[in-house]
């Protein structure tokens, strides 16, 4: 982890602090939520598995398509509601959530916020 900036480092630190106790079973997956400085990333993972069974992020078509949003966050809690349309599709209604490190708010708290409009049990 030599040259990683502070930030990250500390991110990389919280992350594995979190993971040590949340495992994404095949009844109950995980949602891990990646942020980029433009984008944001989701995915639903059976970590018995190893199988990522759902994704959504920023850069797909139908977000790009979708008219112009008010800001970041916006886009986050769509693609939350995308993530959630996706896995109640695939017959998924219960995850965990992995907030991968980042904190509990903005762009990661308006993912779950769109998650659990849709349905998504969490």
């Amino acid at each position: 982890m030599g040259s990683l900036n502070l930030k990250k480092r500390a991110r990389l630190k919280r992350k594995k602090r979190i993971r040590k106790n949340l495992v994404g079973t095949q009844e109950r997956p995980r949602l891990s939520v990646f942020r980029s400085s433009k984008h944001i990333y989701a995915q639903v993972i059976d970590d018995t598995n190893g199988r990522t069974l759902v994704a959504a992020s920023s850069m797909e078509k139908e977000v790009k398509e979708h008219p112009k949003f008010e800001n970041k966050v916006a886009v986050a809690g769509f693609v939350g509601k995308i993530i959630a349309q996706r896995a109640i599709e695939k017959g998924i209604s219960k995850v965990v959530f992995d907030r991968n490190g980042f904190l509990y708010h903005g762009r990661v708290k308006a993912i779950s916020d769109g998650a659990r409009e849709t349905g998504l049990d969490f």
